[in-house]
């Protein structure tokens, strides 16, 4: 089992390891299931979010009675004091923990929210009381501005980064990376594959591992798991071939996609956005011309009944023009 030291946590994981996110769509009986086959195929590292539905409740239930055998990271939302110390209390008490290994502050998107993090007052006393009265480990950021990121790590005040990474979004190469090895800050990986755009899966893994990070595929399946630990164990680096296979989808990708997510949810009118993306996504880019607009007609609510109130915009990580997507869907697909 391949495991990574993450920066100054001193903190051996499991170089391929376990994100909470799609765990929502799981029974909490499903969970346990998927939950119990990544402990027991040596994953020990789990990460998830107060924001993610009912992760946090599933990984408590799930993963307590062997708390001794991972390491546990989880995140809120909070920019002040109170609201963090209010979250960090609500996680240890959902988790079923006395303590939690990496706490982090979830999706820094702007200016302000690291400004508010870091005066007084702001989220980061809450993290830093916690981590002295020996509620929490280590303190880290996420996030998918690269250059606020590279702000956190120059403050100092984090020892870990969650930054999105995959073969086609390789901006952390350049100055994120380079800066957090040198500040001996751990990087975690989200999105490693391309929030399941892209089909390569043993190849887009592999493009990680070839990297001094820890990743954090979200898994749902117990199918997911095996093959995930698989390319770790048996991890070797791409060679010329394997690489044009990956830079041929790439290019086929494109920058601006849907990496689903979900923080655009829930949209107004009940509009599943993810879903709907992907259906145009598969209907445009893989043909499947017959197939799609029967499995789209079975959505009850369709991209045409978008009202354009932006609220999912101003939500999305990525900034992506999703009303105006609806639009093309609504278009093609009614």
């Amino acid at each position: 089992m391949q495991k990574r030291r993450l920066g100054r946590t001193g903190l051996e994981v499991t170089a391929i390891s376990f994100g909470g996110l799609p765990l929502q769509r799981c029974t909490m009986e499903e969970a346990g299931q998927v939950l119990a086959a990544a402990l027991d195929a040596g994953i020990n590292f789990f990460d998830t979010a107060r924001a993610y539905t009912d992760s946090e409740a599933k990984f408590g239930e799930h993963l307590s009675p062997r708390r001794n055998s991972f390491y546990l990271a989880t995140k809120s939302m909070a920019r002040d004091k109170a609201g963090m110390a209010k979250d960090i209390d609500l996680s240890l008490s959902t988790l079923k923990t006395d303590y939690i290994d990496i706490y982090q502050v979830h999706n820094i998107k702007r200016r302000e929210d690291l400004e508010r993090i870091m005066a007084p007052g702001g989220a980061l006393e809450a993290l830093q009381d916690a981590q002295a009265a020996g509620k929490i480990g280590h303190i880290g950021v996420t996030g998918h501005n690269i250059e606020l990121l590279v702000e956190a790590i120059r403050s100092n005040a984090f020892s870990t980064v969650q930054v999105p990474f995959n073969c086609i979004e390789i901006a952390a190469l350049t100055e994120l990376f380079p800066l957090a090895k040198s500040s001996d800050i751990g990087c975690i990986v989200m999105k490693p594959l391309g929030g399941g755009q892209l089909s390569h899966i043993d190849l887009a893994l592999r493009f990680i591992l070839e990297h001094d990070v820890v990743a954090i595929p979200g898994m749902d399946t117990v199918e997911q798991i095996k093959q995930n630990v698989a390319v770790m164990n048996n991890f070797r680096p791409l060679n010329d071939a394997e690489r044009q296979i990956l830079a041929e989808e790439v290019a086929a990708i494109g920058p601006n996609f849907c990496r689903r997510c979900g923080y655009c949810l829930p949209c107004t009118v009940g509009i599943d956005i993810p879903q709907t993306f992907i259906f145009y996504l598969q209907y445009h880019r893989y043909g499947l011309k017959k197939a799609i607009p029967q499995r789209y007609a079975a959505l009850p609510v369709k991209a045409s009944a978008c009202i354009e109130c932006g609220i999912c915009e101003q939500r999305c990580p990525y900034d992506l023009p999703i009303r105006e997507r609806l639009k093309q869907v609504a278009r093609d697909l009614g």
